[in-house]
């Protein structure tokens, strides 16, 4: 049955359906516009989560019914841009949730006013198919004789101070953010890190474990990776450098001034800086450039028990795990001899307890540093490969190129912030905000 009252922590979740039961996405948050009359905000839409993980825009007026279970829509045809907020409108769990407001209701507040907690958005169909936020849901502190903690329901008339601008205000909505965040893979929380204001996503990052925190801004455009380590505190931005892939960092102070980019080194441990000064001699758009220095190493006198459990590392990218490199010592890049390659498959094909020395494939060609961004396609189209070894003149292995770290030069620069033409084949009408 559907329902024209519904609390907005109700709706995260559930499926979001068009009018022939085809599955769209699920509900991840409302989107509200803030007005600045005080009048009840208005409920623009709802934020959906599509099977890819992207979010989408979905006007409120699409929707015909929300019941326990799933949400409908009147039209299976959405638009497929990705979400992006506009000036005056907020996100309800993203922004609004945990908001401190003041409440003025004389059944709960003797005479004045308490500050409270929001803790839920109760949203309503008006006659005009609009729908607005007539109810909040609080948390109170010691009113009367309630027990702390003890949650009440208001009219929206009696909420004060939910303004456009103390949303911006530090501590809104940020446990429930991480809720969503976690399990999410590191692209996809980027995307929904991406989402937010400035000032919620700094609190975001600030509130990450480092290495959670690291995986993440590698999947970020540059500059907005820039902009989060740039607040850090100086040891939490050493520890997040440090827990970044080197070619990650390369990338990220590539782009900055020489002063900007030492300056962001020299936060790093000398050990850690090092591998990527070595990347910054290269020509971003060449192999060196491209390359990890820490692919999978191992010497010749290396098991085949021994390298897969090298390979079976989570750390370790499916593309980097589809080959070991066999080296004379050391096994630190820039390594000893460079003596040829094993692939998995022939690692999964032999007995534990060889060696990879007797299992080398000496034939494969390598990429030298400074082949362009074509070699290295043409190299790994001839080779039917996902990863290929970097040598010098020498012979000796400077690192590895991936097939990500090649799609990363062949995409455009904003291929992270902006929609492909061709993949969106439904659209909504222009203006549907209104």
């Amino acid at each position: 049955m559907s329902v024209s009252k519904v609390f907005v922590a109700r709706l995260v979740g559930l499926a979001v359906l068009g009018p022939d039961g085809e599955s769209i996405g699920r509900v991840r948050d409302v989107v509200i516009s803030i007005r600045l009359s005080g009048l009840p905000p208005r409920v623009l839409g709802l934020a959906v989560e599509m099977t890819n993980r992207r979010r989408i825009f979905v006007p409120i007026l699409r929707v015909t019914g929300i019941d326990p279970h799933k949400v409908t829509l009147n039209t299976g045809t959405v638009s497929m841009r990705r979400l992006h907020l506009r000036p005056g409108e907020a996100l309800a769990v993203g922004q609004v949730l945990d908001s401190r407001v003041r409440v003025t209701d004389p059944d709960l507040v003797e005479s004045g006013e308490a500050e409270m907690t929001v803790i839920d958005l109760g949203i309503e169909r008006g006659r005009t198919r609009d729908w607005l936020v007539t109810r909040v849901a609080v948390r109170a502190g010691r009113i009367r004789l309630a027990r702390r903690g003890e949650i009440h329901v208001v009219e929206w008339s009696h909420v004060k101070g939910l303004t456009q601008t103390a949303l911006n205000l530090p501590g809104q909505g940020v446990a429930a953010i991480l809720l969503q965040l976690d399990g999410m893979r590191p692209a996809d929380a980027a995307n929904v890190l991406r989402e937010l204001p400035l000032k919620r996503r700094e609190e975001i990052a600030a509130a990450l474990d480092e290495e959670r925190l690291a995986d993440i801004l590698q999947e970020m455009p540059s500059d907005d990776a820039q902009s989060l380590i740039s607040v850090m505190a100086t040891g939490r931005a050493r520890n997040v450098l440090g827990a970044m892939e080197p070619d990650d960092v390369a990338d990220l102070v590539g782009e900055l001034p020489p002063s900007e980019a030492e300056r962001m080194l020299s936060l790093m441990d000398p050990e850690e800086s090092e591998p990527v000064r070595r990347l910054l001699i290269h020509s971003p758009d060449t192999a060196g450039g491209m390359m990890t220095p820490e692919p999978l190493i191992v010497t010749a006198a290396t098991t085949v028990s021994e390298a897969l459990a090298r390979a079976r590392d989570p750390e370790i990218t499916p593309a980097a795990a589809s080959i070991v490199f066999v080296v004379r010592p050391p096994t630190q890049t820039p390594t000893g001899k460079y003596l040829g390659c094993v692939h998995l498959q022939v690692l999964l094909r032999n007995p534990p307890a060889t060696l990879v020395g007797d299992l080398l494939d000496t034939d494969l060609g390598h990429l030298s540093p400074e082949d362009s961004v074509e070699s290295v396609t043409r190299y790994f189209a001839t080779y039917n490969l996902v990863c290929g070894p970097v040598v010098d003149e020498d012979s000796h292995l400077l690192g590895a190129v991936s097939v990500d770290d090649l799609l990363d030069e062949i995409l455009p620069d904003d291929w992270r912030e902006t929609d492909s033409e061709s993949g969106e084949p439904l659209h909504l009408a222009a203006g549907d905000r209104r």
